[in-house]
C-alpha cells in the first residue's frame, strides 16, 4: 500500500459557464437547448427559495442524511443506454456545443468519440460500481449525478481506486495521479468528486435492493459497498465549492432525472452530517 501522500499548493480556476416515471425517455428530453423542446421537457431548477429541501432545513447529522435521502429518492431512472445522450447534455462544453468536458482529462472532445476506443471517451463510474456491486443496472449503476465521460485509458487508470491525495502522475489527465490504492483527480474538479460521492452515500441507503453504500476514512475498500478517504472528501467539498459548470450540470439533471444533488446546492451540510 502506498505512504507516500503529498499536499500539493491549491490552485482554484474561473471556470466561466452559460448554461418521474418511466424509464424510456424521448430524445428530446437530452435536448435541453433547443426552442422548440415542449416547455414539461425544457430545464427546470429547484426554487431559489428552498422549497425542494423543505423537508431538510434546519436538521442535522442523521435526521438531515434521512430527510435528504426521502427528497432525492424521488427521480426518474434511467437505462445505461440512455446516459450517453444524457451526458452529452449534463457535460456539454460551455464554448462548442459539440464537444463534452472530460471530467478528470479536462478535455474537450467531440460528443460522437464515444465508445470503447483508447482515445474515446466513456461511461466513468466516480463512485466505483463494484464498490457494492451495483454493475450497470438501472439505479445506482445509471445515475448520472456520478457518471461523467472520461477518456477510456484514463478511466482504466482511475479503475475502482479510491480517492486520496498523493501519487505519479496521470497519462492524458494533467493535474491528476494515482497509486496502487487511491485515485488523486485535478484540482478543479475534486470538490465535484467529493460531492458525488456524498450524493450517492445519501441516495443509497440499502433500499429497493440496491446497496447502502457509506464513505469511510480508508482506501482499499474492494468489493464493499464504501468509498474513501471521507476526511479527504471533505476538504476538497471545502476547498473548491460549486462552480458554475458544476451548478449548470444540477441544473440538467434536475430536468432529465428531476432529482438534485444536495452537496452541490448546500455544500455546508457535507460537514452537518459526516462531523
Amino acid at each position: 500500500m502506498s505512504t507516500h501522500r503529498q499536499r500539493r499548493p491549491w490552485r482554484r480556476p474561473v471556470l466561466a459557464v452559460v448554461a418521474v416515471g418511466a424509464v424510456a425517455l424521448p430524445a428530446a428530453a437530452f435536448a435541453t437547448g433547443n426552442p422548440s423542446t415542449p416547455p414539461e421537457l425544457r430545464p427546470a431548477t429547484a426554487p431559489l427559495d428552498d422549497t425542494y429541501y423543505e423537508g431538510a432545513v434546519g436538521k442535522t447529522g442523521e435526521e438531515l442524511k434521512t430527510a435528504l435521502n426521502t427528497i432525492i429518492s424521488e427521480q426518474t431512472k434511467l437505462s445505461y443506454d440512455e446516459v450517453w445522450d444524457a451526458l452529452k447534455t449534463t457535460d456539454e462544453d460551455p464554448g462548442n456545443a459539440s464537444n463534452v468536458i472530460l471530467v478528470y482529462s479536462g478535455r474537450s472532445q467531440s460528443k460522437d468519440a464515444h465508445g470503447g476506443g483508447a482515445d474515446d471517451w466513456n461511461r466513468e463510474h466516480v463512485w466505483a460500481k463494484s464498490h457494492g456491486d451495483f454493475g450497470t443496472s438501472t439505479g445506482p449503476g445509471t445515475d448520472i449525478h456520478h457518471l461523467r465521460p472520461e477518456d477510456v485509458t484514463v478511466n482504466s487508470t482511475r479503475g475502482n481506486l479510491d480517492f486520496d491525495d498523493g501519487g505519479d502522475p496521470v497519462d492524458e489527465a494533467p493535474g491528476s495521479r494515482s497509486d496502487g490504492d487511491s485515485f488523486e483527480p485535478r484540482d478543479e474538479v475534486k470538490g465535484d468528486v467529493a460531492r458525488m460521492i456524498l450524493y450517492m452515500a445519501v441516495r443509497y441507503e440499502g433500499a429497493d435492493g440496491f446497496p447502502d453504500l457509506e464513505p469511510n476514512d480508508q482506501v482499499d475498500n474492494g468489493s464493499a459497498p464504501a468509498m474513501g478517504r471521507i476526511s479527504v472528501l471533505k476538504q476538497w467539498n471545502d476547498q473548491d465549492p460549486p462552480d458554475a459548470f458544476e451548478k449548470t450540470r444540477n441544473d440538467k439533471i434536475f430536468s432529465i432525472q428531476k432529482n438534485r444533488n444536495p452537496f452541490i446546492d448546500h455544500p455546508e451540510w457535507a460537514n452537518e452530517i459526516w462531523k
